[in-house]
């Protein structure tokens, strides 16, 4: 991928070039950030996107759980938020406030030892606050819509904005948060209970997650989004993509609405099994399967394209 042309602002974090991104994803599949940016604290994000040439794209990076990285790479910067920004802290009986980078289990665990129920369905996803937010990520029935009280923002200008929920247009599985938007922190809600109930809980859910997914396994979690009164993998069963393989990608034979890389699978593989299974249950069904998972950067041919027209110039 050819280096941005333009000088990029001062750092007190790491900033690296041509950054492979595919150790830093579930699937462990894709290509490479052209900039990878770990910022030190908000500051540094805020005054690093405030120089930035507004050009230039940007897009947040927490676990990788539910994101195909295509195989030519993401054009423009990739932030990714570490240490500096997962912390969890008690504000009150029922509220914590978290760090854009702090995971679904420290955040579970956190509200456990506080004796605060209702957040333990976090224990389940596996993400960040980050991606919980944008995405009003939710299982086991639950929402982020449900817990989320307000959630600090930087914006794409560099600007910190706090947004309280009713400013994030949540739907399912979507929010109205601008192109660009990082979240670096959220506080949450929930409702005072017993340490022991909470664990209680977090144990079944864990128990359940055993049962029905493929977790050691190289995936992306739940692949599409369930259609109105129905699931998903029940379509994708229907249409008899179970164990469906291309190339080094699979359908998981536990829970079809999990796509596999069974070893060597490219991005394009697993896409394209995706894009496969999308046609069968359309044909089967009826019903056109919208992407969960989120898809970014560009295709091969579209990488190598922009290398061309970078030589050029």
């Amino acid at each position: 991928m050819t280096m941005l042309a333009p000088s990029l602002p001062p750092v007190r974090g790491t900033l690296k070039a041509d950054a492979p991104l595919a150790p830093l994803v579930w699937f462990k599949a894709g290509g490479a950030a052209q900039w990878l940016f770990e910022p030190k604290d908000v500051d540094d994000l805020s005054d690093f996107l405030r120089g930035l040439d507004p050009a230039i794209a940007v897009m947040a990076l927490g676990l990788g759980s539910n994101l195909i990285v295509r195989d030519g790479g993401v054009p423009g910067v990739v932030v990714r938020l570490g240490k500096p920004f997962a912390r969890v802290e008690q504000v009150d009986a029922a509220t914590l406030r978290c760090g854009g980078g702090a995971s679904g289990i420290l955040i579970s665990s956190t509200a456990r030892d506080a004796g605060i129920a209702g957040l333990e369905f976090l224990r389940s996803i596996p993400g960040t606050v980050g991606g919980f937010v944008r995405m009003n990520g939710g299982a086991y029935g639950r929402e982020t819509r449900e817990i989320l009280v307000e959630c600090e923002v930087v914006l794409r200008s560099g600007e910190r904005v706090t947004l309280p929920l009713d400013a994030l247009g949540y739907s399912y599985r979507h929010s109205a948060l601008p192109e660009g938007a990082v979240v670096v922190g959220a506080l949450f809600r929930g409702i005072p209970g017993e340490p022991a109930a909470i664990q209680t809980e977090m144990d079944r859910i864990a128990a359940a997650r055993e049962e029905s997914q493929p977790l050691r396994s190289k995936t992306g979690g739940s692949t599409f989004k369930n259609p109105d009164g129905r699931k998903a993998w029940a379509l994708i069963d229907e249409a008899g993509c179970r164990g469906l393989k291309l190339g080094g990608a699979q359908v998981s034979e536990k829970h079809t609405n999990f796509l596999l890389n069974l070893g060597e699978a490219t991005s394009t593989d697993i896409e394209a099994l995706g894009e496969e299974v999308r046609r069968r249950v359309q044909k089967k069904s009826g019903i056109e399967l919208e992407w969960e998972i989120q898809r970014v950067g560009l295709l091969v041919d579209a990488a190598r394209q922009e290398d061309l027209v970078g030589e050029k110039k």
